[in-house]
């Protein structure tokens, strides 16, 4: 029989619970980045983009203020919008108030924040018809073909994916959108550790905070018993494959039970939670071409941090 720290709570997500089997019984422990974002991941990461450290949206969103209404003039009247990855339309207005779009639909895992995007617009935006569309965007997804569309991908979210992911990504996206379709991708540029990882172990510890809440997050929700506090956030700059890593570093030797399965984890032992991979203007360029894309036009910072991407 299991001891008492093996009799574990409600399981109310087995998609969650699926994956701390699989992840944390491997080696090395790894778990999937999409689990950040439950009401609490969402709140913080909101505080991430707002920190001095943390250039990559305010960068974007600056340059999407810019390019917005030229990019948004490349499609008819009447086009669709499709945001991948969708957790608030904060950057999709930079297109949307152009007025040349009827339908917007948002994918996101966060399933709260489409609900309250969708009221937010249909209070701001009356005439838009928003189709949100819960789930995990690198699953196949419905989208309505009855008009051109523009896919739209901001955030840098790509780099979360490794770079076979990506290509395979970027290619079905290509059939989703159709023949006529765009796709307009925000992408951080390869750069300096010194600016990267400041960007990802804020001094604040709000990043760090991010990352531990995926055990909190498992605890409610697949009846684990983590304690965070055995825990630290790790970011590190990983120059082989041009990518930050995040992981949670074990204090201590413990035992944890995931479903009655016992996980050992060593003093230093890491949970590999998130992936950011950097790319340099022709590195994207080849990935796109692979995928069956052509570039039209880059956009980039004038301080050389991020670039947008226009695919067709």
């Amino acid at each position: 029989m299991p001891d008492d720290h093996a009799v574990l709570g409600r399981v109310s997500n087995p998609e969650l619970l699926q994956a701390a089997l699989d992840g944390l019984t491997a080696c090395p422990k790894t778990l999937p980045p999409k689990f950040f974002y439950d009401e609490e991941g969402c709140r913080l990461f909101g505080l991430i983009t707002q920190l001095p450290e943390y250039y990559p949206t305010r960068t974007e969103m600056k340059l999407l203020a810019q390019i917005g209404p030229e990019v948004a003039s490349l499609m008819p009247q009447g086009a669709v919008l499709v945001e991948y990855g969708a957790s608030d339309e904060a950057k999709a207005l930079f297109l949307l108030n152009s007025g040349r779009f009827s339908r917007y639909v948002p994918i996101d895992v966060a399933v709260t924040s489409l609900r309250a995007l969708r009221a937010r617009l249909a209070a701001s935006h009356p005439a838009l018809d928003v189709q949100i569309r819960p789930g995990d965007f690198l699953s196949a997804v419905d989208i309505p073909r009855r008009a051109p569309i523009l896919g739209f991908f901001p955030g840098s979210t790509i780099g979360n994916l490794d770079r076979p992911v990506a290509q395979h990504f970027l290619a079905d996206a290509r059939v989703a959108l159709g023949t006529n379709g765009r796709f307009l991708i925000g992408v951080d540029l390869a750069k300096s550790p010194d600016i990267l990882i400041p960007a990802y172990d804020d001094a604040q510890a709000v990043t760090a905070a991010f990352n531990l809440n995926l055990l909190v997050r498992m605890n409610r929700e697949i009846g684990t018993r983590f304690n965070p506090d055995n825990f630290s956030h790790r970011a590190i700059w990983n120059g082989e494959k041009s990518r930050i890593e995040m992981h949670l570093v074990s204090r201590y030797t413990h035992i944890e039970y995931i479903s009655g399965e016992m996980v050992s984890f060593a003093p230093g032992e890491t949970i590999h939670t998130e992936n950011s991979h950097k790319y340099t203007q022709s590195e994207f360029i080849s990935l796109a071409a692979a995928a069956g894309w052509s570039t039209e036009r880059v956009w980039v910072d004038e301080n050389n941090l991020f670039a947008v991407y226009l695919l067709a």
